[in-house]
């Protein structure tokens, strides 16, 4: 009988809160738990030693062992080997954010582990062991924030940059054809269509801040802009035609990922022409 934790999917835990439920240690990838008889897995996607990743609707974790080759028969490595021979339950967790313990649910070990190439603490290769788990409740949809992904795919980023090309071409060629989809929370912003349609016919087909006209026409004929708020409106930004610009694809990208201040001086010169 699984052990009574209380937690539904999708909840999220501070590392202490997660210690005390199931009274396991405050460290480490594989925790052990006398206690709820329970093997409690964090895959921690804010670091960058592990290569744990979902294929489809299997989770490959990587064992326990930062140095040289890894083994079956060394301590939580056989515990999970074993699982399916044994009363022990799994429970799986990820983190996108340092402290937040998403909770995913109970696991299972759904295929062999294999063995696969990666690099130890010291930057060294060695053999790693990757269990397949599944959860055991695939109907319930797990509920993440965009901020977590967005966090997860950074640590990804700098990782892959890394990597020598012979590595990356191997890493890349483990991809799967058929990923697994996530439950992503976001949050929305509600836009005032007027102050947006004011924003685009001010612009006149020109982007507002290359100068440059719309790369494309829309099937109405239209030149096609986006709107963009000078001061985001994550960060406290107004809904006005004062904060509202009209820019290319292109541009618009580039605000949202340098927002360089000379720009952001230019725009605001531009949306102050009522």
């Amino acid at each position: 009988m699984s052990f009574e934790h209380g937690l539904q999917p999708s909840d999220v835990l501070t590392n202490q809160e997660l210690m005390s439920i199931f009274k396991c240690a405050m460290v480490g990838g594989m925790r052990f738990s006398h206690y709820a008889n329970a093997l409690v897995l964090i895959s921690d996607h804010t670091k960058s030693l592990y290569d744990d990743r979902w294929i489809g609707n299997v989770f490959h974790y990587t064992g326990m062992g930062q140095v040289e080759n890894q083994s079956l028969d060394y301590s939580q490595n056989k515990k999970l080997y074993e699982s399916n021979r044994t009363d022990v339950t799994v429970y799986l967790f990820e983190v996108f954010k340092p402290n937040h313990y998403i909770f995913q649910g109970e696991v299972y070990l759904s295929d062999d582990p294999y063995q696969e190439q990666q690099l130890d603490k010291y930057k060294d290769p060695r053999l790693v062991w990757i269990f397949p788990l599944r959860l055991k409740n695939e109907q319930n949809e797990i509920l993440i924030p965009t901020e977590f992904f967005k966090s997860r795919d950074s640590v990804q980023e700098k990782r892959a940059k890394k990597l020598a090309e012979d590595e990356l071409i191997k890493r890349a060629s483990r991809a799967s054809n058929k990923p697994g989809s996530r439950m992503i929370v976001t949050k929305g912003y509600e836009r005032d269509a007027y102050v947006s349609e004011y924003a685009k016919r001010r612009a006149n087909g020109i982007c507002q801040l290359c100068e440059e006209p719309a790369p494309f026409h829309t099937k109405k004929g239209e030149p096609y802009l986006e709107t963009h708020h000078i001061e985001w409106l994550s960060k406290g930004g107004e809904d006005t035609m004062e904060n509202t610009v009209a820019l290319c694809p292109n541009c618009h990208r580039k605000m949202h990922s340098l927002n360089a201040k000379k720009d952001v001086e230019k725009l605001r010169a531009v949306a102050s022409i009522i």
